[in-house]
């Protein structure tokens, strides 16, 4: 690590701000040295933020039907080998109800971007919720939706909301989707739920085909400047059944670097260790938390599901019971001293 890097690095820690050029080279010239530091300042700040707290969400992945054909994805609908379902709203409130009883108060309802799943039949589903639990806090990974749409979400009780921006480039937008899709309106609808009332999530896939690191130096400074609530990160991995099937997976390493990076944009952000670290390195969920997350989320879904909901090859934790699954992260984040707690977790 040079003296410029490390100077780099000490700027963001002081500043929460750098030029795209700047992110740039942190990026590119990354080493052992440069992600320690980065590590060291970004725990420094979570911990005066956060503590040792972990905050858990209870995923529920409730549809693998998708419209969409993103290139990347395992449940894109082109994948004619995806076994498809989708959760009746019992089955989805007795998740919760599960889930409430085993200490969960955020709860994360995730599906692809199923034309089934409308207003009128999803804004009773979270006002039972918030009925039944008015002391939890809703998260919501929908995809792209209308204004209107956002707004009845809302007002039905939901208080977050997650659509990753994948990248931060259009050019780098158009090689992961289709014509279909667009960067713009990706974008249109973060200010849309910004505007709305939201939470917002933002975040994008490390490695992902054609990414360089002026690329993802554009992630940073979109992060530093939109100024998300919540941002996921996670590695790239493919799935055998899309375009990228034979795409190499992206680094646990630099997503751990670009985790302390985004702890430094932003000190009190939400951020999750993602399933997908889990998925490409046996502590990779523990490697996230000691890198400056403070959020993870393990599977409420019926074990009967989890593995329909493939969006890359791999993925962890598809047998666990839901209390299997909650008792072992635990005892994984106790282990690297840190705690998980039981709160809605919100942003300090």
């Amino acid at each position: 690590m040079t003296e410029q890097i490390r100077a780099l690095i000490k700027k963001l820690f002081d500043n929460h701000s750098l030029s795209m050029p700047e992110y740039e080279e942190l990026v590119r010239t990354r080493d052992s040295e440069s992600s320690a530091l980065a590590r060291e300042l970004a725990v420094k700040v979570r911990r005066k933020k956060y503590g040792t707290d972990v905050f858990i969400r209870g995923l529920i992945e409730f549809s693998n039907h998708c419209k969409n054909d993103c290139y990347y994805c395992g449940i894109r609908k082109s994948n004619s080998q995806c076994t498809r379902y989708r959760l009746s709203a019992e089955e989805i409130i007795s998740c919760v109800h599960e889930g409430y009883s085993l200490g969960f108060r955020t709860f994360v309802l995730q599906s692809g971007e199923d034309p089934f799943f409308t207003d009128d039949v999803l804004c009773p589903i979270i006002s039972g919720i918030k009925n039944a639990h008015p002391d939890c806090a809703i998260t919501l990974s929908l995809g792209e939706r209308n204004l209107q749409s956002y707004r009845a979400l809302f007002n039905a009780g939901a208080d977050r909301y997650l659509l990753r921006h994948e990248t931060a480039s259009a050019e780098h937008y158009k090689k992961l989707h289709p014509a279909t899709m667009s960067f713009s309106h990706r974008i249109e609808c973060l200010h849309m739920l910004r505007e709305t009332g939201y939470a917002v999530g933002v975040g994008f896939m490390v490695g992902s085909p054609f990414q360089t690191a002026a690329e993802l130096a554009r992630d940073l400074k979109f992060i530093e400047t939109f100024q998300p609530e919540m941002c996921g990160i996670g590695p790239f991995i493919p799935h055998h059944n899309t375009p990228f099937a034979r795409e190499e997976s992206g680094s646990v390493e630099l997503t751990c670097f670009l985790l302390s990076l985004v702890r430094l944009i932003k000190p009190n952000v939400l951020l999750p260790a993602t399933t997908a670290l889990g998925t490409l390195a046996p502590n990779g969920r523990e490697l996230g938390i000691l890198s400056g997350a403070n959020v993870i989320m393990p599977n409420l879904s019926p074990v009967g599901v989890r593995k329909k909901y493939e969006l890359y090859n791999g993925k962890i934790c598809t047998n666990e019971e839901s209390a299997q699954c909650r008792s072992c992260l635990d005892r994984r984040i106790d282990s690297i001293g840190y705690r998980t707690v039981v709160s809605r977790g919100d942003m300090a």
